[in-house]
């Protein structure tokens, strides 16, 4: 099974992402992890696709969560079982990521890069209120519904993303 985990910031990727990679027994990678080096620096382009071509290449499963789309982002569209948008409101991303901040204050959490310890500051709280949710992003996530119909799932907010989770393992049982 190879899972795309794309959406919001705050919205929930990096924690259904571990949870579907271990109910399927698969990999799964944080493209956090290779965006950044320690302390929020930022990676090489080019080694970062590297690296995320060769994760592609050595795997045949997969669970991805993040967005990048300028790394490998056609190829993990279409090599996908299974592309799930969480596309929750930006004030649910905020008070989710600043509960996120809270529980991860000073560590470095796992879904992201050694040396990078979890912060919330007003860029980021920008990010997520507007940056992040420009009309272009928008339909983006829009045209890959509809690109991608059959094997897209979006989660608008903590409600269905409860029931994405019951169903879950209703299936498994």
């Amino acid at each position: 099974m190879k899972i795309m985990i794309i959406g919001y910031s705050g919205s929930g990727k990096s924690t259904l992402a571990e949870f579907l990679s271990r109910e399927y027994r698969v990999p799964v990678l944080y493209l956090d992890t290779l965006h950044f080096l320690p302390n929020w620096v930022e990676r090489n382009e080019d080694e970062e696709h590297a690296m995320l071509a060769d994760f592609l290449d050595r795997n045949d499963g997969w669970v991805i969560d993040g967005n990048y789309s300028k790394n490998n982002y056609e190829r993990r569209l279409d090599e996908a079982d299974l592309i799930i948008l969480m596309l929750f409101n930006r004030f649910s991303c905020l008070w989710r990521a600043l509960k996120r901040s809270r529980e991860f204050r000073n560590k470095v959490r796992p879904s992201i890069a050694e040396g990078c310890t979890e912060k919330m500051d007003f860029e980021f709280a920008m990010w997520i209120l507007r940056g992040g949710r420009t009309k272009r992003q928008r339909e983006r996530y829009a045209g890959i519904a509809e690109r991608y119909a059959d094997k897209c799932v979006t989660i608008h907010n903590q409600r269905e993303l409860d029931r994405y989770y019951a169903a879950f393992s209703n299936n498994l049982t």
